[in-house]
């Protein structure tokens, strides 16, 4: 019974992460497109930030049942143990830097141009699990990764191709954001897999001290880049029910992931990915006319070929001995 609710929860979570992904980069798109007052993108990644760390503070309250041992719990964990929770402003810090890569990224690139080139932080992820973790990585699996990039430039190309002559300025822009997301996704990802692997602490305990800091370096960066616009036409200045929908879906799409990592794995993660990118590929079709060009379609074929193929190779990479002393009767959702 237990294993078949794990199964559930697994597939489940993957369908949602598809859907939820390329959901989240076109409403992004869209959102950034419309005509009338634009909303001020840092108060944006402070909500969502904001939003999410909250969110993960009524899962522990639920897991926790009552108020005083929730209290006695968050205190231990965030106060008591502060050296632990200091460690987790560095991947904040940096995640609150990608929101607003992602902001820039996808204001200057197509949907589908930004959500296949992101896939190159499948690529930094491995080089930081490599330079952080000490994994190893066989040659064919480098090969991927080098076929990866290969698709990427194709991509890139073709988008040159087709809108050169009216963002070529604004498509130097998007691609040096991007880059720069998938590093700092990269780190800040591999970081984060250290310090959980590294302790008891849940994942939403993690959550909650990400949100904490990267609740605090958006707010800091708001005031510093958008202070004058922010007082000038206030905090909500162009937010509509799409912009709100933005907010929500980036907030949980953290949480999302965590469920995937938890009941799925990262290989199937990818695997998600790749299909999300599919869907955004035909929205963008209808909602910004973008054209799909041979070129186009043959680089989006090579990104997922080889997100396919580093999948593959790394599925047997998991030790066998890890499965029987991963298994304890007294784990329970408290320890998700």
């Amino acid at each position: 019974m237990q294993e078949n609710k794990s199964q559930t929860l697994k597939y489940a979570s993957l369908v949602v992460l598809t859907v939820q992904n390329a959901v989240l980069i076109v409403s992004m798109r869209y959102s950034r497109t419309l005509s009338g007052d634009m909303f001020i993108t840092t108060t944006a990644v402070f909500l969502s930030e904001s939003l999410k760390m909250v969110t993960c503070l009524v899962i522990i309250f639920y897991q926790r049942k009552s108020f005083s041992a929730y209290s006695q719990h968050l205190y231990e964990s965030i106060v008591v143990n502060w050296q632990d929770t200091l460690k987790m402003s560095v991947p904040a810090i940096v995640y609150a830097l990608q929101n607003n890569l992602q902001y820039v990224a996808v204001s200057n690139l197509g949907a589908a141009v930004f959500q296949v080139t992101y896939q190159m932080k499948i690529l930094t992820t491995a080089l930081f699990s490599v330079l952080l973790l000490g994994k190893k990585l066989t040659m064919l699996q480098w090969l991927s990764l080098v076929t990866l990039f290969c698709g990427v430039a194709v991509v890139q190309l073709s988008s040159e191709a087709t809108e050169k002559s009216s963002q070529e300025q604004h498509q130097i822009i998007g691609l040096v954001a991007v880059i720069l997301s998938c590093l700092s996704s990269g780190f800040a990802g591999v970081y984060f897999e250290k310090m959980l692997k590294g302790s008891s602490a849940s994942i939403w305990l993690r959550n909650v001290q990400l949100g904490m800091f990267g609740s605090l370096s958006a707010l800091i960066g708001m005031f510093v880049k958008d202070c004058g616009a922010i007082r000038a036409n206030g905090f909500f200045f162009g937010y509509t029910p799409l912009v709100v929908t933005v907010v929500i879906q980036q907030a949980l799409g953290g949480l999302i992931v965590a469920v995937v990592v938890k009941y799925a794995d990262n290989i199937l993660k990818g695997f998600a990915t790749s299909l999300s990118i599919i869907i955004s590929c035909i929205a963008a079709v209808f909602l910004f006319s973008f054209q799909l060009t041979p070129t186009f379609a043959l680089g989006a074929v090579i990104v997922m070929v080889a997100i396919y193929l580093y999948g593959i190779l790394q599925a047997p990479k998991p030790p066998s001995p890890v499965l029987p002393t991963s298994v304890s009767p007294k784990k329970n959702l408290t320890s998700i």
